[in-house]
């Protein structure tokens, strides 16, 4: 049988036809609402522009199904919707310190070659390891093609995860990994580093310089890894991304955001007795506000959070060094605190903006950019303490009640 003189064509082939005229006019993910197949051979110019070849193209996307468990996973993740305190004692733990200094001086060599190599101590790697796949041992076992198809084809992010989708064909194009090796969690995150297609083609590194970087099976090339993404992320040698200080009386709370030495000036020292780094600057965090622990946490922290922009991830990452490295942190208690729900962190931000203190995203995510935004307005208020912490005191002020 022939369709308008061509020979009779598959549902792959119409699929591939339907999506090929469909990505030309960038129509590509509404179209195929409810075809996968239709939207995964729609990628296929997408792949090919990035350098993958048809026979590769095709090997991949054979008999891949949509992941529906992945879709119905929570969008938001559990460090941004817990407090801080309480997501640190999940994964601060005395068996993850005792672990992870296991895992210190059985792997000494690579992380003493990564460390040289790149300047991150090797405590950070070790923590990073231990937060992200409970230092290997937990990867993940899903397929991760069919896990970022499946965003890419119905995921709030649908743009981010088609990149990720094509960035792992790129990785089976040039040899990097095989099919079988994409495996990773229910995001697509893969190996022991958990790192996502397009973190695996910028960062991953071989511990010995040759051949390609095996995140799953090595704990060599994965240190390699992590170390150089912190590295390329910015990492400043020498400088510690969280000190613990003790704030002096009548601290008035003004300044969050100074370098070192002034921070030294007004009277803020160190809560373990020893000196405050030289230079670098330095902002205050208050994470369960005045009546908890106080830090500063220094530019090596915001690049901790490239690796994931939570701020309690990159709090119990750097905490969790700490404590691998043997320094008893943090020596204040953790008062109790309410976490706001989602829906109060994003009142509070659209009640932030409307009042101009607030120009991010309104995302229900606690971060940097919201908590500068409610001490701003601590003080132009003159609410004391200026801590900003978001709590439903200050969100009730913010809305003049």
């Amino acid at each position: 049988m022939k369709l308008f003189g061509l020979p009779a064509m598959t549902t792959n082939r119409r699929a591939l036809l339907r999506g090929l005229a469909l990505a030309a006019s960038g129509a590509v993910a509404p179209a195929f609402a409810d075809d996968f197949a239709g939207f995964v051979q729609g990628l296929w110019p997408r792949a090919q522009a990035a350098g993958v070849s048809r026979e590769t193209f095709e090997a991949a996307v054979a008999e891949l199904a949509p992941e529906p468990g992945v879709l119905a996973k929570p969008k938001a993740q559990a460090e941004f919707t817990i407090s801080i305190p309480a997501y640190l004692a999940g994964t601060v733990t005395n068996g993850r310190v005792s672990r992870g200094q296991s895992v210190a001086a059985e792997l000494a060599g690579p992380l003493s070659r990564a460390t040289a190599r790149h300047g991150v101590p090797a405590e950070i790697i070790v923590a990073i390891l231990g937060v992200e796949s409970n230092f290997g041992t937990a990867t993940g076992g899903a397929d991760a093609l069919k896990v970022l198809a499946t965003l890419a084809w119905k995921g709030h992010r649908a743009e981010t995860f088609i990149e990720e989708f094509v960035d792992a064909l790129t990785m089976l194009e040039k040899g990097y990994a095989t099919r079988a090796q994409l495996r990773g969690s229910w995001a697509g995150a893969m190996g022991q580093p958990q790192f996502m297609p397009s973190a695996y083609l910028k960062y991953a590194e071989s511990d010995n310089g040759a051949g390609a970087p095996d995140i799953w099976r090595s704990h060599a090339d994965s240190i390699a890894s992590i170390a150089n993404f912190l590295a390329k992320s910015g990492w400043v040698a020498g400088v510690p991304a969280v000190c613990e200080v003790r704030l002096p009386e009548n601290f008035d709370y003004a300044a969050f955001d100074l370098d070192f030495p002034r921070w030294r000036a007004l009277g803020v020292t160190r809560a373990d007795g020893a000196a405050l780094p030289a230079s670098g600057a330095a902002s205050l965090y208050l994470p369960a506000g005045a009546s908890g622990p106080a830090f500063l946490i220094s530019d090596n922290f915001e690049v901790i959070r490239q690796y994931n922009t939570s701020d309690a991830y990159a709090m119990s990452v750097a905490l969790l060094a700490e404590r691998i490295a043997g320094r008893d942190i943090p020596l204040a208690p953790w008062p109790r605190v309410a976490p706001l729900s989602t829906a109060d962190v994003k009142a509070m931000q659209q009640a932030l903006t409307q009042r101009g203190f607030y120009r991010g995203t309104i995302d229900g995510k606690l971060g940097r950019s919201s908590r500068n935004s409610v001490h701003a307005f601590q003080l132009a208020e003159g609410i004391q303490p200026a801590d900003g912490f978001a709590t439903k005191e200050v969100l009730a002020k913010l809305r003049g009640r």
